[in-house]
């Protein structure tokens, strides 16, 4: 009997001894200014090629139906530091249409509202650290046209 009982008892704390879930960021989109199209959503840790983090094959990216709440969740992220770049892709083309080749003609969205100037925001101005918890994130969608 003794030797059951300390056979459950070392099996619970072998449990609890399992490495928690994996870290997750949620990200909640305001300002999405139609139900058009799609929001497609991109974090990224290589600084290199932000915000273009399809040429980054670790990054977590998806594509949601866009509308008025918008929740995205990164589900197994991994410490570090991340930028994230959101993209209200209205007419589902798979690109970020231009006027003139130049102006966004879509929304855009970017971690920590890094600015938009002439051009996308440089990683150090979306970079946020990501620890060992859960984070919760705004990005409001921004529109040039």
């Amino acid at each position: 009997m003794t030797r059951a009982l300390f056979l459950v008892l070392a099996g619970a704390s072998t449990a609890m001894a399992a490495p928690a879930a994996a870290n997750e960021v949620t990200i909640t989109v305001t300002d999405v200014r139609s139900n058009k199209g799609v929001v497609r959503a991109c974090m990224t840790t290589r600084e290199d090629i932000f915000p273009k983090c399809r040429k980054d094959p670790a990054s977590h990216r998806t594509v949601v139906k866009a509308g008025e709440k918008i929740t995205i969740t990164f589900k197994g992220v991994k410490p570090g530091k991340y930028a994230i770049a959101l993209l209200h892709d209205e007419n589902d083309n798979g690109k970020a249409d231009r006027v003139l080749g130049m102006a966004p003609k879509e929304g855009y969205g970017f971690s920590r509202d890094a600015p938009v100037r002439m051009a996308p925001p440089e990683f150090g101005d979306a970079v946020f650290d990501m620890g060992e918890s859960s984070k919760k994130l705004t990005i409001k969608m921004r529109y040039f046209l």
